[in-house]
């Protein structure tokens, strides 16, 4: 099954409207053309699939929600170019394929920060996701980039923090965490963000330094030490 014919065929076979239903009542993701196909079950295809650039846009290409979501999978980071990208986030109608091209593909192309300043101020509510969807696993999928990269995107994080639509604040707060998961002195910085934004006049960025702060001063935190062996003690 490496050719676009059989791989849909098997999507067909797969489709369930009632997992499209459940999808959409209980996880707030819904979308045109979906077959009803859950991520498991996407991702056990992708395994089986190789990582090409001209099969993964072919499948996007189909308008198929669920042969878009393997196309996330498939595609490799490197091959991907600023026109491809725009023309897929335009596109983006949940957050579940914002993030999963975001996670997979974005976030460990070599246009990962370009892309996160050119959609931060997007107006569209899932192209702004993806600018932070990119930014938080950005902190995990460049295990060498400098601390001064991630303390650029804080102020970013402070702009946006006021913006109350559900999948943009969430994307925020979810790239602070990361942030301040990322080593020693990039959790005080974190902390010290999300501190300003308690102390804010809007409630959505206070909900923002709230939801930050839970997590990065947990007990126990785990944080990583990107990049290794550089940061302060």
């Amino acid at each position: 099954m490496t050719n676009l014919p059989d791989i849909l065929s098997h999507l067909h076979q797969l489709a369930d409207p009632a997992v499209a239903d459940r999808k959409a009542r209980k996880f707030g993701i819904t979308s045109s053309d979906s077959l009803g196909i859950y991520m498991k079950d996407i991702n056990a295809i992708a395994k089986e699939l190789p990582k090409e650039a001209d099969l993964a846009t072919a499948l996007f290409d189909t308008g198929i929600y669920e042969a878009r979501l393997l196309c996330s999978k498939i595609f490799p980071p490197k091959a991907l170019t600023a026109d491809l990208a725009q023309r897929w986030v335009t596109t983006f109608d949940n957050w579940e394929i914002t993030d999963s091209f975001s996670m997979t593909v974005f976030a460990r192309s070599l246009l990962a920060k370009a892309l996160i300043k050119d959609w931060k101020d997007h107006q569209p509510e899932f192209e702004r996701r993806a600018a932070f969807a990119i930014m938080a696993a950005f902190c995990m999928a460049d295990k060498k980039a400098e601390n001064d990269i991630f303390q650029s995107f804080l102020p970013w994080i402070e702009q946006a923090a006021t913006d109350n639509r559900a999948y943009v604040k969430k994307a925020v707060h979810w790239a602070l965490r990361n942030i301040g998961k990322r080593n020693a002195d990039l959790h005080r910085d974190a902390l010290a963000c999300a501190q300003s934004l308690t102390r804010h006049p809007n409630a959505t960025a206070q909900w923002v330094g709230r939801q930050a702060l839970r997590e990065l001063e947990k007990e126990g935190l785990r944080m990583s030490d990107y990049p290794r062996d550089k940061y302060r003690v």
